[in-house]
């Protein structure tokens, strides 16, 4: 089982609300980013962690692990089933809320989501390569629009007025990382803060989402971290969790199949089940702040229409 993603409650992390925080979608196109200098060879500690991911790739994929077909015969789920899984990943909390990286023992939450328009930006390291980054922005871009279409909610990138800022970053880039933490974020509590700097290499990659204001269910920014020593498939994986956990989905359940809500590395890309947990998740019918027992009655009847059951 790996530590991969992280999701930390924006319960303790809220400040005054910024006046751009319901901007419009659409705006002018952004100019092209500037090329970026040529990177330089990577340090050896940065080489190190290359090797190992790909390790890791190369043995889960071994163990027939990190699946992108979406699941089929062989991971059915019922109705019933969709609903537990929409309620452990939606109202559990994987970790505390104190900032830490300590396992919460189940301790119940409330739904949180966005209600304002998601606006995608990418930054990268200076170690990371053209190709990384082109294929990288294509990825999340096609991702982004995949994601509007499941959950019905605005979900952009945007090069200049992101509020879901993803960093692809590598061990190399640390100080670069930290510099963009502090300024996307000076809020973050220490311990927040302390993530990025000294992440554990089994911590492929995480997701933190902040509330700000007074509405303390509602998410309107997050940074996730992808690590750029990834080899391809690990960083797909990376970025299809981790945008999607930071949408609200913030718990990982054993019970949850074909999903990439589950630790076991089984499935690498969002399945159909996560896309019926995601299009839940921004269902009008349910809200911001709304518990479990409050939501279930909802719940049931969004599963069954997921599942084209009246």
């Amino acid at each position: 089982m790996r530590a991969q993603s992280i999701i930390i409650g924006a319960l303790t992390l809220l400040v005054v609300a910024g006046c751009d925080e319901f901007a419009p979608t659409t705006e002018s196109p952004a100019p092209e980013p500037a090329a970026a200098p040529a990177p330089r060879a990577p340090s050896e500690q940065s080489a190190q962690l290359a090797r190992y991911y790909s390790r890791v790739q190369a043995e889960l994929l071994s163990r027939g692990l990190l699946r992108t077909d979406g699941g089929g015969t062989d991971t059915p789920y019922s109705t019933r089933m969709l609903a537990a899984n929409f309620e452990r990943i939606t109202f559990f909390d994987e970790y505390d809320d104190t900032g830490s990286l300590r396992r919460s023992a189940g301790r119940e939450s409330n739904l949180r989501r966005w209600k304002g328009p998601v606006r995608i930006g990418l930054t990268f390291g200076p170690s990371v390569h053209d190709e990384i980054r082109s294929a990288t922005r294509t990825e999340v871009r096609d991702y982004a629009a995949r994601l509007a279409r499941i959950t019905g909610h605005p979900i952009t990138t945007s090069e200049r007025s992101s509020n879901f800022h993803v960093l692809v970053m590598g061990e190399d880039d640390r100080d670069t990382m930290m510099d963009k933490v502090r300024e996307i974020a000076p809020y973050a509590a220490p311990s927040t803060i302390r993530h990025f700097r000294f992440l554990p290499r089994d911590i492929h990659c995480f997701v933190v989402a902040f509330s700000r204001g007074g509405d303390q269910y509602t998410y309107t920014s997050a940074i996730a971290l992808i690590r750029a020593e990834h080899p391809e498939l690990l960083r797909s994986a990376c970025i299809h969790e981790e945008l999607a956990q930071g949408l609200g989905l913030a718990n990982d359940s054993p019970e949850a199949r074909p999903s990439i809500f589950n630790d076991d590395d089984e499935f690498a890309l969002l399945t159909e089940h996560d896309e019926k947990l995601l299009a839940m998740l921004y269902d009008p019918r349910l809200s911001p702040g709304q518990s479990g027992e409050e939501a279930r009655p909802v719940i049931r009847t969004l599963a069954r229409e997921q599942m084209g059951r009246d």
